[in-house]
């Protein structure tokens, strides 16, 4: 493919606490692709919101290039990657939204690895596009931004926005836009020098099957088990499970307790449970909005068994022990949930 002159500049906007892996990993394949061809392909720079140093998840500490108003002007052949990780929604500030904001009137590509979608989205600069995030946040994208199309693939190629879950997921997504530019075999090479055996595409899927998560290669326990993650705000009863599988509610019960050792309403729960407490950990959303995103129409009940399961309450799990607003959750009147202010 005809190659120009000017190298292509990504700018690599680094967040407070970003995880080192997958942004690590997206600015190698480009140091690669420089190497493979014998060229410069690519340039790049970092910034982040102070300049100076930017610090990761894992505590390390990265010099940057500048900050947000000493870098240089953007044009539409560049890419700027939002590089995401813990506690996210204190990274979306008004200087960060409004700098991204920015760019995306000037006609820039706009990615993001791990969490760093959430503060695009933030932005208002996935509004109607398809986008995708790491999938211990995508139950909580999905309650804060329900305008974005949310994908659970590896990575999501929108024109002018890519973004990828997290992992080693950036190295796909380098990968591809490095494969549409500069030709398959290059990407190849690239995929060969890092020992990633196998180039995902836009239709792979994050996680593991579900057969490999829960480690038994059942189909019809699979499938049972696939119905209660899809099905966890309107949680389905243990008969019409079994029914739906063709079995009988005994037969279900003894099938869960020989390959999981817990009945099938244990389990649901428990999947309930987890999605409460990513809601809780990964959004501000309100406890009574996750009580109901997560099946539960009585506070006291949501309470009770998020603090069996996890020996805390959702309040201080989140801990915020404000005074709050006093609202009845749907249809029960007697049961009263405190929400923090």
């Amino acid at each position: 493919m005809a190659q120009s002159s000017t190298p292509r500049r990504f700018t690599f906007l680094l967040l407070d606490r970003f995880t080192m892996l997958p942004f690590a990993a997206a600015l190698d394949a480009l140091r690669l692709a420089n190497k493979m061809a014998g060229t410069q392909l690519y340039d790049w720079r970092l910034i982040g919101a102070g300049g100076g140093f930017a610090t990761c998840s894992n505590g390390s500490q990265i010099r940057l290039d500048g900050g947000l108003d000493d870098d240089a002007a953007l044009g539409r052949d560049d890419v700027v990657i939002v590089c995401g990780g813990d506690a996210i929604t204190a990274q979306a500030t008004r200087p960060v939204l409004a700098w991204l904001r920015r760019q995306a009137r000037a006609g820039v590509t706009l990615g993001a690895v791990c969490t760093g979608a959430h503060v695009l989205a933030k932005a208002g600069l996935l509004d109607g596009r398809r986008a995708t995030i790491h999938w211990e946040n995508h139950d909580s994208f999905t309650e804060t931004f329900p305008e974005v199309d949310l994908h659970r693939q590896v990575f999501v190629d929108d024109g002018a926005r890519l973004t990828a879950g997290g992992g080693t997921s950036s190295i796909d997504m380098m990968l591809h836009v490095i494969g549409q530019a500069q030709g398959a075999d290059l990407a190849s090479q690239i995929a060969d020098q890092m020992l990633h055996t196998t180039i995902r595409t836009g239709r792979d899927h994050q996680r593991l099957s579900i057969a490999t998560r829960i480690g038994i290669r059942h189909p019809r326990l699979a499938a049972v088990v696939a119905r209660i993650e899809a099905n966890l705000e309107n949680p389905v009863s243990p008969s019409r499970l079994a029914a739906d599988a063709g079995m009988s509610t005994r037969q279900l019960e003894r099938l869960f307790m020989r390959y999981l050792n817990r009945s099938p309403k244990r389990y649901y729960l428990e999947a309930r449970l987890t999605r409460a407490r990513q809601l809780l950990l990964n959004t501000d959303l309100p406890l009574i909005e996750i009580a109901i995103a997560c099946g539960f129409s009585s506070s006291s009940h949501f309470s009770k068994c998020y603090r069996e399961r996890y020996g805390t309450s959702p309040y201080r799990e989140r801990g915020v022990q404000k005074a709050g607003t006093v609202v009845a959750l749907p249809g029960c009147s007697d049961t009263v949930l405190a929400l923090a202010s």
